[in-house]
């Protein structure tokens, strides 16, 4: 009968890859592609984006305001000839335009302050872009390893059931030959119907997991998604040679967590300086150049009302409408040209405004009062992400130490298995134990397997998040 010991099998079942894993992905194509499409990703960009709008914002508030208007109307009834000053009944068009410019001189400086705090929140945003990009490549690694440590805990089920298949047919020839109970028959038949239940709940596993992989990348096509059967080895463990100290002081520098939450207080403390602004007196200047014209329609025709004896009405020129027109008020001139009037009827306005606070509700004193208040508990928010920070290197620095222990624990556990079972595999087949106890060890041996796999991922899983906390770059992590 072929033995299989735990290396042989952890070793060679994942070295070689076949032609068709030219279409599967990598981790490194899993992050690259994550950090490329995820929802969450593309959130975080489009604050960057408002930030730079803000930043525009706040750069617009220091350059003038330029509106101009214009404004063509009609009028029928009885109105100021222009012309002659004679009050008649006459339809008027007025027409009037201008632009006005206005630009604040000092406001207290909030507008610069504004600018200087936009940076800050662009930085702010930037931060936030930057850990998301870190969490996002720690999720993939995660959903990653899963579907790795799926896949080879069906490879060692299945490497352990050839081993099943191989004793019962060794114990099928035994039993027709008289030497072993029929008995031990079934136990062994037993034991290959429980491998390939559990071969099956593996193998949905492996579905699963590629499928929470897929979903996390944004990919639809679960069907043909698939990773790379490649092993990882563990390497890096010397980070934790630092002690968890010289770790905190590194990501101190490092993380973004702490910056962002720097940035927020520093965008707390420049809100309360804007808030005191309002404070101070504003000055600002403008600028207004307007004309005007008029054009009126000349009433000609005038004579009696038919309907009513005693008016008179006439036809306006321009329109042909019929209106009401006393004698004493027809029209006798005309208005001047449409350029003419424009030219003669221009000014301009300007000057400096001067506007100082008294008093307005307490409405600045409490927004200030406000600003400080946020101000205050920005500075709680950055000592308590400091306080998190030591708190999660602390628990990632003893995650990762038990990992390594419960990793090596495995291995010896398993060389042991694998002794106890080489040594009732030697008795069972010279019929010193019976097939019961002989698939008992065979089942310890395969879970102390499973066991190694699982520690193994896990530690590299461990290992990877304190390699962040010391400020390794996303770009550098290999697994």
């Amino acid at each position: 009968m072929k033995k299989y010991s735990f290396l042989t099998i952890f070793l060679f079942s994942v070295l070689f890859a076949t032609a068709q894993e030219d279409n599967k992905w990598t981790l490194q194509e899993c992050v690259n592609y994550a950090l490329e499409n995820n929802i969450s990703i593309k959130q975080s960009e489009l604050n960057v984006e408002l930030s730079e709008i803000e930043k525009l914002d706040a750069i617009g508030n220091l350059l003038p305001n330029v509106n101009a208007s214009a404004t063509n109307a009609w009028n029928t009834g009885l109105t100021q000839n222009v012309t002659t000053g004679i009050l008649q009944t006459q339809t008027t068009r007025n027409f009037s335009a201008g632009i006005t410019a206005s630009m604040s001189l000092f406001d207290g400086l909030r507008n610069f302050k504004q600018i200087q705090r936009s940076k800050i929140s662009q930085l702010s945003a930037q931060y936030s872009l930057e850990k998301m990009k870190d969490d996002i490549t720690l999720f993939v690694a995660d959903s990653y390893l899963q579907v790795l440590f799926s896949k080879q805990n069906l490879e060692v089920l299945r490497l352990q059931n050839e081993v099943t298949l191989e004793q019962l047919e060794r114990t099928q020839e035994l039993v027709d030959a008289g030497s072993l109970p029929r008995g031990d028959l079934l136990e062994i038949r037993a034991t290959n119907a429980d491998e390939k239940q559990r071969m099956i709940v593996a193998q949905n596993n492996i579905k699963i997991s590629l499928i929470n992989l897929a979903q996390l990348l944004r990919i639809d096509d679960y069907e043909n998604f698939d990773v790379v059967d490649r092993d990882y080895d563990i390497f890096g463990s010397d980070i934790l040679e630092n002690s968890v100290y010289e770790i905190i002081d590194r990501a101190r520098e490092e993380r973004f967590e702490l910056k962002i939450a720097e940035a927020n207080r520093d965008l707390a403390e420049k809100d309360v300086e804007i808030a005191k602004g309002a404070y101070m007196p504003t000055l600002g200047a403008f600028f207004n150049y307007n004309t005007r014209e008029s054009g009126m329609g000349r009433i000609t025709g005038v004579t009696i009302d038919p309907q009513d004896p005693t008016r008179e009405i006439g036809v306006v020129e321009s329109t042909g409408e019929v209106v009401v027109a006393p004698n004493t008020m027809t029209t006798i001139g005309n208005p001047l040209p449409f350029f003419e009037q424009l030219q003669r009827n221009d000014g301009i306005t300007y000057g400096v405004q001067l506007s100082i606070p008294v008093f307005n509700g307490f409405a600045t004193r409490n927004q200030v009062k406000r600003a400080e208040v946020n101000a205050q508990r920005a500075v709680y928010e950055m000592e308590q992400a400091e306080l998190d920070l030591e708190a999660n290197i602390y628990q990632a620095y003893v995650d990762a130490q038990g990992a390594f222990e419960a990793y090596e624990a495995a291995l010896v556990a398993a060389n042991a298995q694998e002794q106890a079972y080489d040594y009732a595999t030697q008795r069972y087949d010279v019929g010193l134990t019976n097939a019961f106890d002989y698939s008992q060890s065979k089942l310890r041996y395969e879970n102390a397997q499973r066991e190694v796999v699982r520690t193994k991922y896990d530690y590299i899983f461990k290992l990877k998040v304190i390699e962040l906390y010391f400020g390794v770059p996303v770009t550098e992590l290999k697994f």
